[in-house]
């Protein structure tokens, strides 16, 4: 296994644990940056049976740096609360496995090297963050929950935070962010935010604590939504145009982020009505196609694109790696 500090330089770090599944979207996203990045190298920390089918398959060689993932680590909070832990390069780029890379990321790098520790997100958060998804988010506007949470964590503002990407090239910012997200995440109790395990979900959330510990220390987020210099955008069906191997990718992008945010509808029909409905408002129609860095398919419901893209991927790779083999037996 490599040393997980041998290289010095800008790189990528995945995490994954779990079924094989989540190894699959890794090396599929994986495959995608080498599309677009040939030189920055990747690390993958992750699970010792993940690490096991790797070597099996013969895809080491996608990853530079390869280490075990913690059992204590296994776990959104668990890796995303303790960042600095898991920084073998000098500016780490942690991305979440579930992404496709669409366009060269140089720029993207230079832009983030001026920051010591950001992530992609709003400089203002909605009432929806964090909070409970239905009608009780009435009872949080009407009673103005957000103010007094921030009030109690010392915070004179809350940005949204979108953690699928987050960038640190010092271990102390990552530190010193991680561990007054766990402290505030410890302190719940005092706050609006609601646990995402008592919605049904088998893991807890950890954007909104890190986005209250990046106020905390006046750290800027990085903006998600910057037309064609996009970071990421969500993959929506019916609001993405792609071909199932995602080499051409464009986004509907509505400069009103008001309109930009029914994209998150569930239902298709109710969020063609009401785009085309609040589209029609003079200014609120605006809207381009553009190419982001990367197409996140962070939406359970948005997912099947990419499951059958990573299984595409895993399959033509492992096929390859033992046709070589054979050859050489």
């Amino acid at each position: 296994m490599s040393n997980p500090r041998v290289l010095m330089t800008e790189g990528y770090v995945f995490h994954t644990y779990g079924p094989e599944k989540y190894l699959r979207q890794a090396v599929a996203s994986a495959v995608s940056i080498r599309r677009h990045d040939r030189t920055r190298p990747l690390a993958l920390y992750a699970s010792e049976n993940q690490l096991a089918a790797l070597e099996r398959e013969g895809l080491t060689d996608l990853f530079a740096v390869r280490s075990v993932l913690p059992e204590a680590h296994r776990s959104i909070v668990g890796f995303k609360h303790h960042l600095e832990r898991f920084m073998p390069f000098d500016a780490n780029l942690f991305v979440d496995a579930d992404m496709v890379w669409c366009r060269d990321p140089d720029p993207l790098w230079l832009k983030l090297s001026s920051f010591d520790f950001t992530a992609t997100g709003l400089e203002r958060a909605d009432f929806w963050f964090g909070g409970p998804k239905g009608l009780g988010i009435v009872g949080d506007y009407v009673l103005d929950r957000r103010r007094r949470t921030m009030a109690n964590l010392g915070i004179r503002y809350l940005p949204r935070v979108q953690a699928g990407m987050i960038y640190a090239s010092t271990s102390a910012a990552a530190e010193r962010v991680c561990s007054k997200a766990r402290e505030f995440l410890a302190r719940r109790d005092e706050t609006h935010f609601r646990s995402r395990l008592a919605e049904g979900r088998s893991e807890e959330s950890c954007e909104w604590s890190l986005a209250a510990a990046m106020a905390y220390y006046e750290m800027p987020v990085f903006p998600w939504f910057q037309a064609q210099e996009s970071p990421q955008l969500d993959f929506v069906e019916g609001l993405v145009e792609y071909d199932l191997e995602f080499r051409t990718v464009r986004c509907r992008y509505y400069t009103d982020h008001t309109v930009q945010s029914l994209r998150g509808i569930p239902s298709a029909g109710l969020r063609r009505f009401l785009t085309g409905l609040v589209s029609r408002l003079p200014g609120r129609g605006d809207h381009l196609d553009v190419t982001p860095y990367a197409l996140h398919f962070g939406w359970l419901r948005h997912k099947q694109p990419y499951m059958e893209f990573a299984n595409r991927t895993w399959k033509r790779l492992t096929q390859r790696e033992h046709i070589a083999s054979s050859a050489l037996a």
